[in-house]
């Protein structure tokens, strides 16, 4: 299937077919996407839930549109196929406006490289939507270096990546950068962490410099790949593989998605 957008716009509690033509500049103040394969979906309540605190805090009171539009934007995904729907609000000529966008998945990979940013663009950086623009600007200087995905450090430690949570293995014990550094709350990465308590595998929190990953395993999570492994990172530390254990994970957020 070739890559579409279609896009809606909330007005008067429906969405409306928005051509990209009329669209004016805008101001992404919430944004909030997943993956649905066949009229599935991976821990949705739990996007709907931070999509709606985020556009809250960023000044757009009224919950009961927030379920609204979230509802009628879940009942305009076709029930089949692969696609990457987000959720929107945004600032339209000073004025709040939820929008909706269906697009059609890219192609999904279980493996990605990535390097260290230079810097940290972020200006909010607890809410996913206000910094998507400068953390895209970071992913394309990645990818210049011969990555997929940029590293960002907070105090020279491991904090995030610029559309990925990092997450990884020492022996058997799964570890996680501290959950007080300021940074979005990954669904992938919390769904992530309720398998492994469901199995009784241990999970830490550990402050690193990238030096400090030399010979773990690395994960990037995020709700569109669910777990890729980390083969390389560029002028980086060598990382171990653990493909079997890898694969047994993916599978286990492949079964969670339930239909919606």
């Amino acid at each position: 299937m070739a890559a579409s957008t279609t896009l809606w716009d909330w007005r008067g509690g429906d969405l409306v077919i928005v051509d990209h033509c009329e669209v004016g500049e805008t101001a992404l103040e919430a944004a909030d996407s997943f993956l649905v394969s066949d009229g599935r979906a991976l821990a949705l309540a739990l996007h709907r839930e931070r999509f709606a605190e985020t556009a809250i805090e960023r000044g757009f009171s009224d919950r009961s549109a927030l379920d609204e539009f979230w509802q009628a934007g879940l009942d305009a995904i076709p029930r089949d196929g692969r696609w990457f729907p987000r959720f929107e609000l945004v600032t339209s000529r000073d004025a709040p406006l939820l929008r909706f966008r269906l697009r059609t998945a890219p192609d999904l990979t279980e493996s990605v490289v990535v390097a260290t940013a230079a810097d940290d663009p972020r200006r909010v950086p607890h809410l996913k939507g206000p910094d998507l623009a400068a953390l895209s600007r970071l992913r394309q200087e990645a990818q210049r270096a011969g990555a997929q995905e940029a590293v960002i450090l907070d105090d020279g430690r491991v904090s995030d990546g610029a559309t990925t949570a990092l997450l990884w293995w020492r022996g058997d014990t799964l570890f996680t950068p501290p959950l007080v550094l300021p940074r979005v709350d990954s669904v992938a990465a919390r769904t992530v962490r309720g398998v492994a308590a469901a199995l009784r595998v241990p999970v830490d929190e550990e402050a690193v410099a990238p030096a400090e990953l030399e010979g773990a395993t690395l994960w990037a999570v995020n709700a569109l790949h669910g777990i890729r492994a980390v083969t390389s990172w560029v002028d980086g530390p060598a990382l171990a593989q653990d493909p079997a254990r890898t694969a047994a994970w993916r599978a286990r957020l492949t079964a969670l998605a339930r239909p919606f």
